[in-house]
């Protein structure tokens, strides 16, 4: 359980109930001044928008506080609508945890809590985290934990009560790897413990070094402990990739698509020299033309050589300009990570123009090509139940896509259910992530056109995403779904997502979602915050990688609306 992470003495000794009791109930007034930390830019905010993104952060906020679990400090999965403690889930991830760090250093930056209780609710965070259950070789923490026990889960609280096979998630640690380091920085009284937990997790665990014919190899989605992987992995591959001494059960896919959420986890390894450099350059930005791979558009590109590895830099064309996808179109796939990795400053050639034209492609989308009157469409709770994946087919390699609509018309309907990332490796995603485990994705997919664009269902935390990209056009968004669907925001802020068709709203908040509203807020209002705080641990490894690269985008840049 990796004990040494766990100081004798905790840093600060007030009672925590007190403090959550007293922000439950309004926000506290003994609001320290935000420590600083270096800048890159201050955003040009007009004083009534920037009254709007007050009231969006405070009530965010809100919910977070309302998702805590008083007895650990843990975060919930979920909450209900109207925060009411009783719709609290009784489970986490490590996501959420990474998501609560990330808000709780917000909501200082903000002046909406004190320099004091965020340090006295991270230690409680960190004091939990020293206490569950991880796979001791490799210091990786399991998917899910009863948030009030933190007992690891083996059977889904919630029905149909089924078992769950404890696995170790290479991007979701990858999260709660980054909050801990943000964290060591963001609040020096703590830089020990969280630095410690942070360097005990050892991602070499998921490294397949020869998941490619040549050159660096791949991470995988994750590993079980023998005999605890679900049932039907008797033909998955096991292995021990770091020496750790134990045989493990990997999933049977590796992490290929570069521009998706996973790289985050290959960033933190590299930073902290469990990886080598070259890794940056193993994952496709696409698959070039003539791979046996399928994927959802013929790219165009060169290929180019960094560092001794050979590079299809690969990109779809929209129109005049071209992007570089992501696994699915959605939008957090490609900007989760831009919100604590100054990915476009770093990569003026690569990452600065494929993220800017990524956000107007699914403007277009939504207001253009769909003709919804709404955009931001990513993975969310659906208004009609369940959790599901919406994304813009056009912006992803796979060939069966994220619908951006309810009945999935937005996409070539294939043989595959929805939930196809789960077949990827994604746990944390959950219309198809219960408790069973990961589903293989089998078959082969039969393509016809989509004829109308349904019903589309827009969520407030992709379009959150795009504030540093399109601050316009984000606040005009998001002002037009308040005023047009009363029912999308609430005492937490926006609720998970609306059917714009029909007016249903996903009354829950999701500490995934409503974590990345927060760090976007607090990017926009306090000058990219959140990055000064990781860029140091980063930036000696990976600013000269991301400074290399010229992706194969460079046409005329976008121009927001």
């Amino acid at each position: 359980m990796h004990e040494s992470c766990e100081l004798e003495r905790p840093v600060l000794q007030e009672a925590q109930n007190d403090v959550l009791t007293e922000v439950l109930l309004g926000v506290r007034e003994d609001h320290a001044p935000a420590t600083h930390a270096p800048a890159t830019h201050a955003p040009a905010t007009h004083a009534p928008a920037t009254h709007a993104l007050d009231t969006y952060a405070l009530d965010t906020w809100r919910s977070f506080v309302a998702l805590v679990e008083p007895n650990s400090g843990l975060p919930a999965d979920y909450i209900g609508g109207e925060l009411r403690a009783e719709t609290r889930a009784r489970y986490t991830s490590p996501t959420n945890i990474a998501m609560y760090l990330w808000a709780i250093v917000g909501a200082r930056e903000l002046g909406l809590i004190s320099e004091r209780e965020a340090a006295q609710r991270s230690e409680q965070v960190l004091t939990s985290l020293s206490r569950l259950e991880r796979h001791g070789a490799s210091g990786q923490f399991y998917n899910w934990y009863d948030a009030g026990t933190l007992d690891k889960l083996t059977r889904w609280p919630e029905p149909p009560h089924g078992p769950v096979y404890p696995f170790a998630s290479s991007v979701d640690n990858g999260w709660l790897a980054s909050a801990l380091l943000l964290l060591a920085n963001a609040l020096p009284s703590l830089h020990a413990r969280a630095w410690c937990l942070a360097s005990s997790m050892d991602f070499r665990s998921y490294y397949d070094a020869h998941a490619k014919s040549a050159g660096p190899g791949l991470l995988r989605g994750g590993f079980w402990r023998a005999g605890d992987e679900p049932p039907g992995s008797n033909t998955w591959p096991r292995g021990d990739y770091s020496g750790m001494g134990e045989t493990v059960v990997y999933t049977a896919h590796h992490y290929g698509a570069f521009n998706t959420e996973p790289r985050i986890a290959s960033y933190i390894a590299i930073a902290l020299g469990q990886l080598p450099p070259e890794h940056y350059f193993a994952a496709w930005r696409t698959y070039p033309d003539s791979s046996h791979w399928s994927q959802k558009t013929a790219p165009v590109g060169v290929w180019r050589r960094y560092l001794g590895v050979d590079v299809f830099e690969g990109a779809y064309a929209l129109g005049e300009r071209r992007v570089v996808p992501s696994w699915g179109g959605s939008m957090f796939e490609a900007l989760m990570p831009t919100l604590v990795v100054p990915e476009a400053r770093w990569g003026a050639r690569s990452w600065a123009i494929t993220h800017a034209t990524y956000v107007q492609a699914q403007i277009d989308f939504g207001l253009e090509e769909a003709g919804y009157g709404y955009w931001g469409f990513s993975p969310a709770c659906a208004p009609e139940g369940g959790y599901r994946e919406y994304g813009v087919p056009a912006l992803g390699m796979e060939p069966s896509g994220y619908a951006a609509d309810a009945g999935r018309r937005t996409l070539f309907a294939g043989a595959c259910e929805p939930g196809l990332r789960e077949a990827r490796g994604q746990p944390h995603l959950r219309e198809a992530r219960g408790p069973s485990g990961l589903r293989e994705a089998r078959g082969q997919f039969h393509l016809r056109e989509a004829r109308d664009y349904g019903e589309g269902v827009v969520t407030p935390h992709a379009a959150f995403l795009a504030l540093a990209f399109a601050p316009s056009a984000t606040l005009a968004n998001l002002a037009a779904l308040r005023r047009d669907f009363p029912g999308v925001y609430g005492p937490g802020g926006f609720k998970d997502s609306v059917n714009v068709a029909t007016g249903r709203v996903a009354d829950r908040y999701l500490a995934l979602d409503q974590g990345m509203v927060l760090a976007a807020l607090t990017n926009h209002l306090r000058a990219d915050r959140l990055h000064g705080y990781l860029a140091p641990v980063l930036q000696p490894t990976l600013e000269p990688l991301m400074a290399m690269e010229e992706f194969g985008v460079l046409t005329n840049e976008p121009s927001f609306p």
